[in-house]
């Protein structure tokens, strides 16, 4: 599994990217949504797209608080 975080001193947001097979990054992105859950924290996939070799390389955002 590849994951990287961005550095985005300005933004409120935390981001993550992944890269995983489809099943791995539907259980990521699963996992996420339930940690993080959509109502409180505005946790969404900000983007994705499948590579050549059948990964998906994603981008998962959240707030990193539901204050």
């Amino acid at each position: 599994m590849q994951r990287r975080e961005r550095d985005a001193t300005n933004s409120p947001w935390r981001r993550e990217t992944f890269t995983l097979p489809r099943e791995a990054a539907r259980a990521k992105a699963r996992e996420w949504f339930e940690r993080f859950p959509k109502a409180a924290y505005m946790t969404e996939v900000e983007n994705w797209r499948e590579l050549d070799d059948g990964r998906i390389e994603f981008t998962i955002r959240c707030l990193p608080s539901a204050d």
